[in-house]
Parts: C-alpha cells; structure tokens; sequence
C-alpha cells in the first residue's frame, strides 16, 4: 500500500488503485507500507530514484544505511513495535529524502506512523518541506519510545512491589512464584533492549541528518533534530538506567530463590540432627545380642522411650537457643 500525504496533513491511498502518472507538487510523503515490486517501481518512476529492498534495509553497515546517491538521501532506522504483545521486535524502516519530499518504506506498523499520522489530521499544520515533516515524525518517534519506557518503568515497580514483600506475606505466596517473577524480569529486560537498540540507531540517524547541507538551510527543521537528538541521548540513559534497575531485580530474585532453597535444606538438616540419636539409641537396643542387661530390666522399654525423647528435644532446644530455628 502507498499512502500519500499532502503538505497540509491530508492524506489518500495511491494504491490499491488507479496509478497516477505524476504528483501533486503538495504531496511531501509517500508511505510504503508493505510495498510489493509493483508498488516499488510506481514509485521509482514518480521520483525517479531507485528505492531499497527489505533485503537491504537489514544491513548493518553504516555506509549502508546512511548515504547520499543519485540526488537521494537515504537513512534508514530500527524502531520497536509489538510492544503490545509481549514480544517486542526491531523493525527496520527507510526514510528517504529527494527533493522537496519524504518517502518511508517499512514492513510493519510502528505505533508512532499511527500517531503522527492521527496528529496530522487533528492539527492541520501546514508543512514546508519534506526534512520538516520528516524531523516532527522523528520527534512521535522518540516520544512514543519515551511512552514505552514509561510503561516499563510502570511494571518493573509493581513487579519490584511483588517480589520484595514482608514475611507473613512471602509465606502465603504459591510454590513457584519467584520463579514465574523471573519469566516477568527476562520479558521486560528484552523490551528495554530491543529499546535501547532502536535508541542507537535513532541517535546515528539523527547526527547523519543534522550534519546534511539542506538541514545547514532549514532551521525549524534543524531546531526540531536538536530537540530530537537531546531527547534522544536522554532516552539512551534512562533506558540505562532501567536495565540497570532490571538487573538488580533478576539478581535479587535469584537471591530471594535461594535463601528460599536454603532454607528449606536447613530444615532438612536440623530434622536430620534432631532424629539422629533417637535413631542411635533405637539402634543400640535393636541388637539381637544374648546378653543386654536393659532387655530384663522392669522398666527397660520405657526408659529406652525417655532417652530417644530427651536425646531428641534437648538438640532442638539448642538449635532455638542459638536462633537456628
């Protein structure tokens, strides 16, 4: 699909459809979203600049995402989406400026192409060039990361609320429960660096952008990348901070796991020192000697019963005295 979008925030579908043979001079962006070979060479014909394939939009390299060819300035960024869904991923996005206009190229729906788009209609702001409704897209972009930050901030403390609680309270929890806290931890550490992820490659696509000759011209369009790349490098630390804070959680629930283990295995212990001399005494008198003087004594069994009982609670006794129990 091809959404084309005029200057003063309206926007139509090229395709599906009839294919024009030309644009409007006020149409400043051209979204192509999903885009097949059909839609790919529609467009380069309009423009007359070849576009990236999906294939390319992968690529790593910085001399591939960002570079000047053919009268074209081709950026190109990682942006998270289904953030929603509990397994965010890294969408790779094009954004491509040629003359006076804006071309996009994305294989998903980031939450942030909603919103501008949303903000678009509502506001009815007139842009000039396609760098400057290119900057205000970069700024949803960042406050939309700021948003799912946010959030995660959100969550890790009730989480956080969760796993440390007082006592009486850990002692009502249901078995297991640390251990499903630990799936909570992993799902929120990899949305804070499929974010951190996207925050880098915002940050590089930011300085390639300001340091063009059009921006040098453009100066609402280069105070509104000034605002993005503060934003920016602020996100990039608070994000920082948040798998910090992450991490401090997933060691702390291991730890909370195993003083849980060990003190389950201090019970096992002490119920083991506790019934080792009663087992001893059984022992002793469970020989099948002849000649054991107790077995003829009147009140042999009984006092065998007294000495299993006393050599079991007077270890138990120690064990509380000493604050082992």
């Amino acid at each position: 699909m091809i959404r084309a979008c005029r200057n003063r925030g309206d926007a139509e579908i090229i395709l599906p459809g009839e294919p024009p043979q030309s644009l409007d001079p006020d149409i400043l962006w051209l979204d192509l979203v999903n885009p097949d070979r059909e839609e790919e060479l529609l467009v380069e014909g309009l423009l007359g600049i070849p576009l990236p394939t999906r294939d390319e939009l992968k690529d790593i390299e910085p001399s591939s995402r960002l570079y000047v060819e053919e009268g074209g300035v081709y950026m190109t960024a990682s942006l998270v989406w289904k953030v929603e869904t509990g397994l965010p991923e890294l969408t790779d996005v094009a954004f491509i400026l040629t003359g006076n206009r804006l071309v996009t190229i994305r294989y998903a729906e980031p939450k942030s192409f909603a919103l501008f788009t949303a903000a678009l209609h509502r506001a009815g702001v007139n842009y000039r060039t396609g760098a400057e409704l290119m900057a205000r897209l970069l700024e949803t972009v960042a406050d939309r990361t700021a948003e799912i930050l946010e959030v995660t901030v959100a969550r890790i403390d009730a989480l956080a609320a969760d796993v440390f609680v007082d006592q009486k309270t850990a002692k009502r929890r249901p078995p297991r429960y640390l251990e499903d806290k630990l799936i909570d931890i992993a799902g929120h550490q990899r949305l804070v660096s499929k974010t951190r992820d996207s925050l880098v490659s915002l940050s590089r696509l930011v300085s390639f952008f300001r340091a063009l000759p059009l921006i040098r011209h453009d100066q609402e369009a280069g105070e509104l990348l000034r605002i993005v790349s503060r934003d920016v490098q602020s996100l990039s630390e608070h994000a920082a901070f948040v798998s910090g804070n992450i991490t401090f959680m997933l060691d702390a629930s291991l730890g909370l796991i195993n003083v849980e283990q060990n003190a389950i295995i201090k019970i096992f212990s002490i119920a083991s020192v506790v019934f080792l001399p009663p087992t001893l005494v059984a022992s002793v008198y469970g020989m099948n000697f002849q000649f054991m003087p107790e077995l003829n004594w009147n009140y042999g069994y009984a006092l065998a019963l007294l000495l299993m009982l006393l050599s079991a609670v007077i270890p138990f006794l120690f064990f509380r005295w000493k604050g082992w129990l």
